[in-house]
């Protein structure tokens, strides 16, 4: 079954948004729309990949700093690390993380 995962992202009018796209094993593809800043928290078991589709995406780590991610670039947050992710402009991210995974963080 095809997914229409860019299709789903163009057709979403709110700022803050995922949508579960696909399980794969125990893990979960979503698609996620950012725009603005969301809170810092950490998953105490599972780490997240964060993989830019289009826009651009600043995530935060605590004690690290900033990284910016541009389309096509990816980073992963390893289990029990603190972070928060924001956009500036309108972001669309596919993100792969365990399905134990709460979408709004621990």
């Amino acid at each position: 079954e095809v997914i229409e995962g860019g299709k789903l992202a163009d057709e979403c009018g709110k700022p803050w948004w995922n949508q579960s796209l696909a399980r794969v094993n125990d893990a979960v593809a979503r698609i996620g729309v950012f725009h603005g800043e969301f809170h810092w928290h950490k998953h105490d078991a599972e780490d997240e990949l964060f993989w830019v589709i289009d826009g651009k995406l600043l995530l935060d780590i605590e004690g690290k700093g900033t990284f910016e991610l541009l389309p096509r670039q990816a980073m992963m947050v390893p289990k029990g690390v603190v972070h928060r992710t924001r956009a500036e402009v309108r972001t669309t991210v596919l993100m792969v993380e365990a399905a134990t995974v709460k979408p709004t963080g621990d």
